[in-house]
């Protein structure tokens, strides 16, 4: 009897130490040495799941997880797409992530004002999205951060961006101001694009919209530096300063040359400019030079502007810049 007591007695401890064992390789640090990212493909079972993470190992086996999952696990389906599994991340805990589609956020970042050029070298370059696309039509894209899954196609993504813009413009148009100096969407989104590249002030955007609109109304040119370099570079910088032929240069977008409003926008301007446009200060600002701060002084006169230059030069000549 003490024989087959010591032998019951072993058993059970074998039993508590497995069942230990067991819930420690569920619950306890995964293999892996880093972090992993592993791709579940659309309409991927638990078992071609595991075979993924086995593979990749994140976890040490495929059978051991499928029968610890069904043992331990909640039986919610697992979802598709592409996992970040951070070093030693548990057996369970990895199965809780592909069950909450916790995939990873990859993101292509468009700034505000930036040109659709560079809107498609940031497209080209994201890792992770397929096909080719053509350079977007400027000023038809929402500066934003787009989130994608690999795979997705760059198409798609600017689909995306594209309908956004659509969408924020409609929305945004519908509000404006009532004797505003744009007519259409269009002409709105023209303007927005000059304003953004002018200043980089948030609190300067609606006096700046206010400068151009005046001088719209007064069928004055916008002369405004970004026009003159969009025709050269397509919106990319131009490394040195702008030469005395490009400010005479007629090409439908010198506001130098030409009064009125360029032929296209010169950049993807973001929703602060467009509101800008559509919402202008009450000024009767006709002028703005730099102020040496990063910011602008406005003057309503060519007097007040030409005292305010002078200004300008003189801080130039200060820091050894004339």
């Amino acid at each position: 009897m003490r024989k087959v007591g010591c032998l019951g007695l072993l058993i059970g401890l074998f039993a508590i130490v497995a069942a230990f064992l067991v819930v420690q390789g569920w619950g306890g640090s995964g293999p892996a040495p880093r972090t992993l990212t592993v791709q579940v493909a659309e309409g991927s079972s638990l078992a071609s799941a595991a075979r993924e993470l086995e593979k990749a190992g994140a976890i040490r086996s495929a059978g051991r997880f499928r029968l610890l999952a069904r043992v331990f696990g909640s039986g919610e389906p697992i979802k598709a797409g592409e996992y970040r599994i951070p070093a030693h991340t548990s057996p369970a805990d990895i199965l809780k992530m592909l069950q909450g589609g916790k995939v990873l956020q990859r993101l292509v970042v468009v700034p505000e004002g930036y040109p659709s050029v560079l809107v498609h070298d940031a497209l080209m370059k994201a890792d992770g999205l397929t096909g080719d696309v053509p350079v977007p039509a400027e000023g038809s894209v929402l500066p934003d951060s787009y989130a994608f899954q690999r795979g997705d196609t760059r198409a798609s993504v600017v689909a995306r961006m594209q309908t956004a813009m659509r969408d924020y413009l409609a929305a945004a148009w519908a509000k404006r101001k009532p004797g505003i100096a744009v007519t259409t969407p269009e002409q709105a989104i023209i303007l927005a694009s000059i304003v953004e590249k002018e200043t980089g002030k948030p609190a300067e955007r609606r006096t700046v919209a206010a400068v151009y609109g005046n001088r719209l109304k007064q069928g004055m040119p916008l002369q405004a530096d970004p026009t003159v370099i969009y025709p050269i570079t397509k919106g990319r910088p131009l490394g040195r300063r702008i030469l005395r032929s490009e400010l005479h240069a007629k090409n439908g977008y010198n506001t130098y040359a030409e009064a009125g409003l360029p032929a296209g926008p010169i950049a993807n301007p973001g929703r602060a400019s467009i509101d800008a446009v559509l919402d202008p200060a009450s000024s009767k600002a006709l002028y703005f030079v730099a102020d040496g701060t990063g910011g602008h002084v406005f003057a309503d006169t060519l007097a007040q502007h030409n005292a305010n230059v002078q200004k300008w030069y003189a801080i130039r000549r200060q820091r050894g810049e004339m």
